[in-house]
């Protein structure tokens, strides 16, 4: 932990936003029983998109078009087994690269599900966030 990565200060992550056919893209680890947004903690002086990039093609074998990275929104919540620490997590959307594989379960992810509006408690706290904004946005079904 650096002097700027202490308990009291959120957890910054990145998150990636994939929607197909009115489901958001989420993923779980081996040994959780959540659904989580794809994506996870930058590496010391990685950007968020270098991160997401990263983070994407280690967990789903998905390569991202960097050029195509755009913001959705930061959703920020109490972090899912973090005893009460903040998640702030930087949603982005973004494209696959042409010929990118479809995504699959890779390192620590074990599945891998489409979730619609009404699938909250299928996530934590910050996934919430992102489901509610996705509604009311009309990206994703209700």
């Amino acid at each position: 932990m650096t002097s700027l990565d202490t308990p009291t200060t959120p957890l910054k992550t990145v998150g990636w936003i994939h929607v197909r056919d009115g489901r958001l893209l989420v993923v779980r680890s081996r040994d959780n029983e959540l659904f989580f947004m794809p994506g996870g903690k930058l590496d010391p002086g990685e950007s968020d998109t270098e991160a997401l990039v990263r983070e994407i093609e280690e967990e789903l074998g998905v390569l991202l078009d960097p050029a195509t990275v755009r913001s959705g929104l930061v959703a920020e919540a109490p972090g899912h087994g973090l005893d009460g620490r903040l998640v702030r997590m930087h949603c982005f959307y973004a494209e696959p690269l042409p010929g990118s594989p479809e995504p699959a379960p890779r390192a620590e992810v074990g599945e891998l599900t489409w979730v619609t509006g009404s699938e909250a408690h299928r996530v934590p706290p910050a996934g919430r966030i992102v489901l509610e904004h996705l509604v009311d946005a009309g990206v994703l079904a209700a």
